[in-house]
């Protein structure tokens, strides 16, 4: 039997530039579109002003950023919602890529 280990950053492989899935892209393009729009029909002449006009750009890379032990700062605020809302406990079962079933299909759940 052949045993493989699968490479921790495999996914990373997967990912735009290694960190973004087409979803942060879209909120990152969607956030810095809006600041542009902003700026270029608002015309300001404050700093104040003009971070209020970069607001949209500055909230989506907030929500792109990657986090210690999440994807990035959305799927963090994602699993609190979730947790939170929750009606059932909840129940993990573990199964990883490089898993090896002991038991194999004769264990029961």
């Amino acid at each position: 039997m052949q045993n493989f280990l699968i490479p921790a950053n495999s996914k990373k492989s997967k990912l735009i530039f290694g960190f973004f899935t087409p979803i942060d892209l879209a909120v990152f393009g969607t956030g810095a579109g809006i600041t542009l729009l902003l700026l270029i029909i608002i015309s300001s002449n404050s700093i104040n002003q003009i971070v209020l006009l970069c607001l949209p750009l500055i909230i989506s890379l907030f929500l792109v950023m990657p986090v210690p032990n999440y994807h990035n700062v959305m799927t963090f605020i994602g699993n609190i919602l979730s947790y939170f809302s929750a009606k059932n406990p909840r129940e993990y079962i573990w199964k990883g890529w490089c898993v090896k079933d002991v038991y194999g299909k004769d264990r029961e759940e």
